[in-house]
């Protein structure tokens, strides 16, 4: 068997990744800061495992906590795959250097980057004296690639992702392990961070005015097309270890 433990998987692209997952037969463990009553009914029609528990990926001892009752769960089944995808993540705080909060600065990092790297740490060390083989997706953005006008933190954020997708590849490359790592860019959908970005002001994001035409035109990506994309990927194709796809290379 399979399972996929997917955080942020309420809505938006976390949703669309737990509803394919769930419709090809793997089971989901979902974290997020609400439930999805669709997810739950489809799996119990499909007779498949589903849990879902609350969690605030920004404080380091429940995420700790919770991911263990999680990882213990999943190797009672002693599933032959475990998806990991670490798909939440917070564009706030929108903003100029100078002119930053704090508060929100640290959430972005503790929930972008830190937790997908404890989280990742944690699993890898329960795998030790298991059979199952860890695949982790690390939802990353085209902001990791280049600078964005008021998007300090959240740029800093996943680029600091990306690489750390291609370090632990490499390390476990190194010892022979069958984990592979991947960050997927995943473009712009119409989802609730688009939401706020479009509310965010010109002052901070001088870019606004091209992400508020983008919704009235139409050009949001549906996150359901975004998540196939990925779970194609990822049943279908050879994965190159340690790689960041862009969701445009398989669409």
């Amino acid at each position: 068997m399979k399972v996929a433990i997917i955080s942020g998987a309420s809505k938006g692209l976390g949703a669309a990744i737990a509803k394919r997952m769930l419709t090809e037969g793997i089971g989901v463990i979902a974290t997020s800061r609400s439930t999805n009553a669709d997810l739950e009914n489809l799996a119990k029609q499909k007779g498949l495992l589903y849990r879902h528990y609350p969690c605030d990926l920004s404080q380091q001892e429940a995420l700790l906590s919770t991911y263990k009752e999680m990882i213990d769960l999943v190797l009672e089944q002693k599933p032959e795959t475990i998806y990991l995808i670490n798909n939440a993540g917070v564009i706030e705080p929108i903003e100029t250097v100078g002119k930053l909060n704090e508060e929100l600065v640290t959430k972005s990092i503790e929930v972008n980057l830190l937790a997908p790297m404890l989280i990742t740490n944690f699993v890898l060390s329960k795998l030790q004296s298991s059979s199952s083989k860890l695949m982790v997706v690390n939802v990353s953005s085209g902001a990791a690639e280049r600078p964005i006008h008021g998007w300090s933190a959240y740029c800093s954020a996943k680029a600091g992702l990306n690489l750390f997708t291609k370090n632990v590849a490499l390390e476990q490359e190194t010892a022979g392990t069958p984990h592979k790592l991947i960050a997927f860019s995943p473009g712009i959908m119409d989802t609730d961070m688009q939401g706020t970005i479009r509310s965010s002001s010109k002052e901070s994001f001088y870019e606004l005015e091209r992400f508020q035409q983008l919704k009235k035109e139409g050009a949001l990506r549906n996150p359901e097309i975004v998540g196939n994309s990925l779970i194609d990927l990822l049943l279908q194709q050879d994965i190159e270890n340690g790689k960041v796809y862009n969701v445009n290379e398989l669409l």
